[in-house]
């Protein structure tokens, strides 16, 4: 039996379909994150993107996402390897490391719903959309205990 693309490929030799294929649809991404600015923390929020689909865990607009969020990362080969809010059950990570996807990643499951039936995902879980907070404070009172 062949091996999975995602334990013969680097990141940078994927093809872009299945460079896409990685991304579970957790939607822990399309997160408001808030950093302390002292020590470099990084605060989680149940607060989804404006651009977040709640329900689908999904980006409404995601070819155009770049130019319609300014704060909106584009995920690379050379990125995931830096940036430190990824979560760590993100598939991109968990490849960068060398490390194999979890039972539920849809890539293995077969099914996407599989990440959401783990409870992986943000699914029910946003309390706030960011078009609905008028004030940066606001996103003090959707701060996580922990990495969703």
């Amino acid at each position: 039996m062949d091996r999975p693309f995602w334990k013969t490929k680097d990141l940078d030799e994927m093809s872009k379909a299945e460079w896409e294929s990685l991304c579970d649809g957790c939607g822990k991404c399309c997160l408001a994150k808030l950093e302390d600015e002292d020590t470099g923390e990084i605060y989680w929020t149940s607060v989804g993107c404006r651009l977040f689909d709640a329900d689908l865990c999904r980006c409404v607009d995601y070819t155009n996402r770049l130019s319609r969020v300014s704060d909106c990362v584009k995920l690379t080969p050379q990125n995931v390897r830096t940036i430190s809010w990824l979560p760590s059950t993100c598939a991109y990570r968990l490849v960068a490391e060398g490390r194999d996807l979890p039972d539920w990643h849809p890539l293995r499951s077969g099914r996407p719903e599989s990440v959401h039936e783990a409870g992986i995902s943000m699914r029910g879980r946003i309390t706030a959309l960011e078009q609905e907070l008028d004030e940066p404070e606001d996103y003090f009172e959707h701060v996580l205990e922990e990495e969703p």
